[in-house]
């Protein structure tokens, strides 16, 4: 068993998620791919294996268990965070991950190919140029902007009814919730536990107001 595979067996076991054998397989293939190719294309900043286990891979699973609904985009995706980890926690809901660089939507389409990821559809797009048909359940995003920029960038995204937009913040924002537009509300702040990550985590949760 790789060294990865161990601390990531360790971080997990400070945590409440089930996490089969198959998707600790998948999310440690996704590191070492992610190392491999951030040689050449620079898809991160975090250049130690170890570090992305903590700073990229629970950081996003430990949303995993407030996704509700079916179908969800993460908009400014980069390498695919928190997509793809996601992904691999909820195999039977749909990811779009979105990205404006055509490096990074290379890289996720040969992560999908080699971990045998079925459940992901990778696009290459500006999000206020990306309109599809069917809405979603939720927009995620991690890093990505203000929550002001978030909510009037992909206002065109979540389902009318119900839809939600996840915000993955680190500190509570406090000054972005007071400049949140007018028809949109916070509806839920979790606080989240990441093992091992220095700094307070948050997931703010919000939606249109009725």
């Amino acid at each position: 068993m790789s060294q990865l595979r161990t601390q990531l067996d360790a971080l997990i076991a400070q945590t409440s998620l089930e996490v089969s054998d198959q998707q600790r397989s998948q999310l440690v293939g996704y590191v070492e791919m992610l190392d491999k190719w951030n040689k050449a294309y620079n898809l991160t900043s975090v250049r130690d294996p170890q570090e992305m286990l903590v700073k990229h891979i629970m950081d996003s699973i430990v949303v995993s268990t407030h996704l509700q609904g079916e179908s969800f985009i993460d908009v400014g995706t980069g390498p695919g965070l928190p997509g793809i980890p996601l992904s691999i926690m909820n195999p039977d809901k749909q990811f779009v991950l979105l990205d404006s660089l055509g490096k990074r939507i290379r890289f996720i389409k040969q992560v999908l190919h080699e971990l045998k990821i079925e459940n992901v559809t990778p696009v290459q797009s500006r999000v206020e140029e990306y309109l599809p048909e069917d809405k979603f359940d939720a927009v995620l995003s991690r890093a990505f902007a203000s929550m002001t920029d978030m909510v009037e960038w992909c206002h065109h995204l979540p389902k009318s009814n119900g839809g939600l937009f996840l915000a993955l913040k680190g500190q509570l924002p406090q000054s972005e919730i007071e400049q949140l537009p007018e028809w949109c509300s916070v509806t839920d702040i979790k606080a989240l536990t990441v093992p091992q990550l220095e700094g307070e985590r948050h997931l703010v949760i919000l939606s249109r107001k009725e």
